[in-house]
């Protein structure tokens, strides 16, 4: 009877199946550096809210994209549409093209972009936060507090200049370099960042203003090539 009972067990333990094994979470920045490869990038849209703590509104729509070289982002496309107005700018190598908005009044006539050295984000009401660099998200990880898909921290303006050419390109004085930005990161299956969501307050005569900035980006890896304008349309001169 007790090697009749053995047996039972042995075949129960034969037939039982395993349990499958939890899968090793992606690391991000090993996720990213898979797809930055020349010619290849990312693509991006976004809105902006802003708040005065009474009213709340809606600020900007953004889309655009990011194009990988052998060093990380070689250029950016990036739209930005503040209600009727709307504006392009290019960034390209060390070279940035602005078009619409209003540096479009000011050009010369048959001109459509001004150029000058590219500055980067161009202006607060971007996204401050840039996934596709590998160092910005080291630092956002490192800082943030990681649960399941999501990773949620805080970061300085100061901070991000230190690890962000997005950031530490851009027309920011060091009276800013206090800021916090509070984020959220939400990450896919593979390991890359699907949103970001950020949000800074700034307060101005007593009054504290709310930017917060919510991005989705898609299509990591796939083939992306940004140009410059034609030269007969550009130029380094405004009225």
């Amino acid at each position: 009877m007790k090697q009749a009972l053995l047996a039972i067990a042995a075949l129960a333990a034969l037939t039982v199946p395993a349990l499958p094994a939890h899968a090793a979470p992606k690391d991000p920045v090993k996720a990213l550096n898979a797809t930055t490869v020349p010619g290849h990038g990312v693509r991006f849209t976004g809105s902006v809210t802003w708040m005065d703590g009474t009213d709340e509104r809606g600020a900007r729509d953004l889309k655009g994209a990011f194009q990988f070289g052998k060093k990380g982002i070689a250029a950016f496309d990036i739209t930005l549409k503040d209600g009727d107005e709307q504006q392009r700018v290019l960034g390209i190598g060390k070279t940035g093209y602005y078009s619409g908005g209003l540096i479009g009044g000011l050009l010369p006539e048959g001109k459509t972009w001004f150029k000058e050295k590219n500055r980067g984000m161009p202006d607060s009401w971007s996204q401050f936060i840039n996934p596709a660099e590998a160092k910005t998200l080291a630092r956002l990880l490192k800082n943030g507090t990681t649960k399941g898909g999501t990773v949620s921290g805080s970061i300085t303006v100061k901070e991000l200049k230190a690890v962000s050419t997005w950031v530490s390109a851009a027309r920011l004085g060091n009276e800013h370099d206090g800021v916090k930005i509070s984020y959220k990161l939400t990450l896919s299956s593979a390991g890359l960042v699907s949103r970001v969501t950020s949000s800074y307050t700034i307060t101005e005569d007593g009054t504290p203003y709310t930017t917060t900035v919510d991005s989705r980006y898609t299509g990591w890896g796939g083939k992306v090539s940004i140009k410059a304008p034609a030269p007969s349309t550009v130029t380094t001169n405004i009225r």
